[in-house]
């Protein structure tokens, strides 16, 4: 299984060297990758009574720029968004963009998507919130599309290509990996996704959520195996003497990659997160 770190975009501040310091900390220390979350906007929760999201006060480095920033002081460290919210962003440009970093990082992008929970951001980016989840489908096919034809035409109900291309193209299929619940996302999955990236206990219910989207890739004639699952594990949320069990667990479920998230777990320093995380892989297997 591989083992991965959650960059702490809410508690790692906005200094480059605090960020090269974390990110050539977990390389060095043997994480497999670094998988960070992606919002573009904050909402003020003043005149939003019950609002229960990230706020303007909830710092978050722009995903793509920030694995440009990993792939330049890195050599081995694989890049993973956990999830990039793909409906409310130009499908042309999020290719085109994850294109570059995964030419410029040596093919080491892994883009994990959804449909995301902020509508706030849907209505600031000109983008139809209901629609989300329909649209996520037809752009992960336009996506693999721009990546491997130097010249196409797409004609779909959201996106439309006449007769152009990228370039340069990324020489590979990037894996692109699904994140949530939902039945239709694990059905998605099974169907059209290279992974899944669940959140969650290793217990009956997420063996269940797993048997959806291994029946899904039977009937679309794929094998289920070759689907990847990555689970996290939130220190804050596991009691640290659970922490190889809990990991263990997700290996007898099928996990292929793990990642460990130390915000929310009372850390006072940027740097006391990279020291934790030193501690944490050893314990793991």
């Amino acid at each position: 299984m591989r083992i991965g770190a959650v960059f702490p975009q809410l508690e790692i501040g906005a200094d480059p060297a605090v960020v090269r310091d974390w990110t050539l900390a977990v390389e060095e220390a043997g994480y497999t990758h670094a998988l960070a979350y992606d919002h573009v906007l904050g909402a003020d929760p003043t005149n939003r009574p019950g609002w229960t999201g990230y706020t303007d006060k909830s710092l978050f480095h722009e995903v793509f720029v920030l694995f440009g920033y990993m792939a330049a002081i890195t050599t081995s460290l694989e890049l993973a968004t956990g999830v990039l919210i793909l409906p409310q962003r130009q499908t042309a440009l999020v290719a085109k963009q994850a294109a570059e970093i995964d030419v410029l990082s040596g093919g080491r992008l892994r883009l994990g998507v959804g449909i995301g929970w902020n509508q706030v951001e849907y209505d600031a980016l000109g983008v139809p919130f209901t629609q989300r989840g329909a649209r996520l489908t037809e752009q992960v096919e336009l996506l693999r599309k721009l990546w491997a034809d130097p010249v196409l035409t797409h004609e779909g109900k959201y996106d439309r290509v006449d007769e152009a291309g990228l370039n340069p193209l990324p020489g590979r299929k990037i894996p692109i990996w699904f994140g949530g619940g939902a039945d239709a996302v694990l059905r998605r999955t099974g169907r059209i996704g290279d992974g899944w990236m669940p959140q969650g206990a290793p217990d009956d219910a997420m063996r269940a959520q797993i048997q959806i989207i291994r029946d899904a890739a039977e009937e679309a004639g794929r094998d289920p195996a070759e689907i990847g699952i990555e689970p996290r594990l939130s220190l804050n949320a596991v009691p640290q003497g659970d922490w190889r069990a809990y990991a263990d667990a997700w290996r007898e479920l099928g996990a292929t990659h793990l990642c460990v998230n130390t915000m929310n777990y009372g850390l006072a320093r940027p740097e006391d997160h990279a020291q934790v995380l030193r501690d944490v892989l050893p314990t793991l297997g």
